[in-house]
């Protein structure tokens, strides 16, 4: 199989330059991210003109999901796509990173790089050969994003590969996804029981992963559905929109009508995620 014909070859052939990332950067959880991917993405190795002609496509992170981390605990995260080759493909290397241009540490403000060199199955195809590869990413928050809460956002995959005759090919942006920090949200309902008519007040907190200090912090400004769902139903209606405080609380109030429960909802950011408090059961007299 040509994977692995060549992979013992190339690990003694290819050398890989010691490049540091910046401190903006150092959301690397490996310190060979950022080594590995700079050399692959060195200004001598452009898309335009790479020596290799290994392309990628059908790129998937984490099945299509956002990648939501709180602030302790380990994260897998699965990575699938396709190569292809006209001589044959020896090895692939996957990363995750974030900025504009991945050629220059300037421009790059977070990189990851998966557990392992990706799985690669192979096909043979007209004009050359098809490899379905995997591989996967474990994320420590804690680790990997200790140093700012800055890097939540959008990231892209980034993949390399070396052929047969060590030629390097490499695609920075084959697909993206969003690494986002994750929220909490509570939820009470009170007086209780309450006549029918009168006025039931709702207070909670809108909160979200902070990954510099390792603990969660209230989320201010944020606009926060208030929902109710009937006794004997599974569905939740939205009563109103409301929006939290400085500190992240919430306190809004609605007329009682019918046994049931409450509960606020957050449907998220572009870097947190949503998040939907326990529902609060008010009886009705």
């Amino acid at each position: 199989m040509h994977i692995r014909a060549a992979a013992t070859v190339l690990s003694g052939a290819v050398v890989l330059s010691a490049l540091v990332l910046p401190s903006a950067a150092q959301a690397a959880e490996h310190p060979g991210a950022a080594t590995d991917l700079l050399a692959f993405a060195s200004p001598s190795i452009q898309p335009q003109d790479a020596l290799g002609g290994t392309t990628f496509t059908d790129g998937v992170v984490n099945a299509g999901k956002d990648i939501v981390l709180g602030v302790t605990g380990k994260k897998t995260v699965p990575v699938t796509f396709t190569a292809f080759d006209v001589e044959g493909v020896a090895i692939t290397q996957a990363f995750l990173w974030q900025g504009t241009d991945s050629s220059s540490t300037d421009t790059i403000t977070g990189g990851l790089e998966s557990d392992d060199y990706p799985t690669c199955t192979e096909t043979p195809v007209q004009d050359g050969y098809s490899y379905s590869c995997k591989t996967v990413f474990t994320i420590d928050p804690a680790v990997a994003f200790k140093d700012g809460n800055g890097t939540a956002g959008t990231w892209k995959l980034f993949l390399g590969a070396y052929d047969l005759y060590a030629n390097a090919s490499y695609d920075d942006d084959v697909t993206r996804t969003k690494i986002k920090r994750a929220a909490k949200l509570t939820a009470n309902a009170s007086p209780e029981p309450v006549k029918k008519g009168k006025t039931i007040t709702v207070t909670g907190k809108l909160s979200r992963a902070n990954w510099t200090t390792g603990k969660y912090a209230g989320y201010a400004a944020q606009p926060v559905q208030l929902q109710f769902r009937k006794k004997g139903s599974s569905t939740y209606t939205t009563l109103k929109t409301v929006k939290t405080s400085s500190t992240g609380t919430l306190s809004t109030t609605t007329k009682a009508g019918t046994d049931g429960y409450y509960r606020f909802a957050f449907a998220g950011t572009t870097t947190t995620g949503t998040a939907k408090a326990t529902g609060d059961f008010i009886d009705v007299k």
